[in-house]
Formats: structure tokens, C-alpha cells, sequence
């Protein structure tokens, strides 16, 4: 019987151990699909994911933010407005953890997308950047048209809504974690501390991952 505790006892501690190790790699989230291509005369099935599309906004700078400016970057996005009662402000700063975890990494981004650009102008989005106490390239706040604005949050995975019938804004609250393929692997609840923690650690394990280090 001793033996059989023993046994036990350290197969739930092995289990235990292995369930806490930290992935390898990251799962790649979004919709894909399979595509046929010959190679060497072997016909192969390669699976082709879901990237973020290219666009075109403005920084708390002024300064225009398009895809290319994130190339050869991990990032990570969120959309918000600078009025915001609720979760902008909790969501904000857990992400300061974030930025100062990485703010010395040329290779690393925060993008966080207006949703109210009537309101949020520019100079807004660069007060509301001076409040936060964040400075530099690692986080621009971006501005853009509802229209492009709403429509690229889809491609996030986030649902975002001009007004609901007491006349807010809502949105989710999620942390959008993208590779430098453009390729979704996380998303987080911004306003959970033990989530932003998981991003922090994820966003080491994706800087870590092959194609990643390489990545241009």
C-alpha cells in the first residue's frame, strides 16, 4: 500500500510539473484553410491562417501608422476611447506592465485603436498619452475613421459598437497578441491582472519561437 501511495504521489507531481511548463510555441487563433501546392513534383497540403490586413491611421505624434510600420514586430492591440468610465482606465494600466516590460525592444509594439475619433483627435489621444506617462514608439494610440476603425477590430476578433441604447460606447476589453506574420496568438482580458501577467510571459515565448526570431 505504501509503494502504491508512493507511485502516486509522483505521478501527480510529475503532472503537476508538466501541466505548469511554459509552451514552446503559441497556438495561431483566426480562421485558416487548406491549400494544395506541388513542390519538388510532391503535391502538399499547407495550412495558410488568417492575417491582420494592411491600413492607414495616425499616431499621437501625427505621425501615419500603416502595417508596414509594424513590420518585423510582435505587437499588441486593443481599442479604447479616452472618456471611457469603465474598463479604458483598469485596461490601461495593466497594459503600462506591458509597456514598461518591453519599452526598450525596437522589435516590440503596442497599438491602441480609438474607437470615438470624433472625440479622440489627435491631440487628445497625445494628452491622454502624457497622462499615462508612456513616451517614445512602443505605444501609439491611433486614430482613424469609424468606418476603418470598426471594420479592422473584426479582423482582432473584438466586437466594438458606436453606442448602445443608454448612448455609450462598448467594446470587449481584450489584449490582442500578433506575430510578426500577422497572425493572432492571444488574446487576453485586459482587465484581469492574471491575464496580462500570462501576455507578458507569452510575449517572451513568442520572441523565443524559430520563424519569430528570424522574421523580418
Amino acid at each position: 500500500m505504501k509503494k502504491l501511495i508512493g507511485a502516486l504521489v509522483i505521478i501527480l507531481f510529475y503532472s503537476a510539473c508538466k501541466s505548469n511548463k511554459t509552451p514552446s510555441a503559441l497556438p495561431i487563433l483566426g480562421n485558416r484553410e487548406p491549400v494544395t501546392k506541388t513542390v519538388d513534383g510532391k503535391t502538399i497540403t499547407d495550412t495558410v491562417y488568417s492575417t491582420i490586413p494592411d491600413f492607414k491611421f495616425v499616431n499621437q505624434y501625427a505621425d501615419t501608422i500603416t502595417g508596414k510600420s509594424l513590420d518585423g514586430k510582435i505587437y499588441v492591440a486593443d481599442f479604447f476611447f479616452t472618456t471611457c468610465p469603465s474598463i479604458c482606465p483598469v485596461m490601461h494600466r495593466n497594459m503600462l506592465k506591458v509597456y514598461n516590460e518591453f519599452k526598450t525592444d525596437d522589435n516590440f509594439r503596442i497599438i491602441s485603436h480609438t474607437i470615438d475619433p470624433k472625440y479622440d483627435t489627435v491631440p487628445v489621444l497625445k494628452k491622454y498619452a502624457d497622462k499615462l506617462g508612456i513616451s517614445g514608439n512602443t505605444w501609439w494610440l491611433l486614430h482613424g475613421t469609424k468606418d476603418e476603425t470598426y471594420q479592422i477590430a473584426k479582423n482582432y476578433l473584438v466586437s466594438v459598437q458606436e453606442k448602445n441604447p443608454q448612448g455609450e460606447y462598448i467594446h470587449d476589453g481584450y489584449f490582442i497578441l500578433v506575430d510578426k506574420q500577422k497572425r493572432i496568438r492571444g488574446t487576453y482580458d485586459g482587465t484581469d491582472p492574471a491575464q496580462v501577467t500570462k501576455l507578458i510571459a507569452d510575449i517572451k515565448v513568442l520572441k523565443a519561437e524559430p520563424d519569430q526570431v528570424g522574421a523580418k
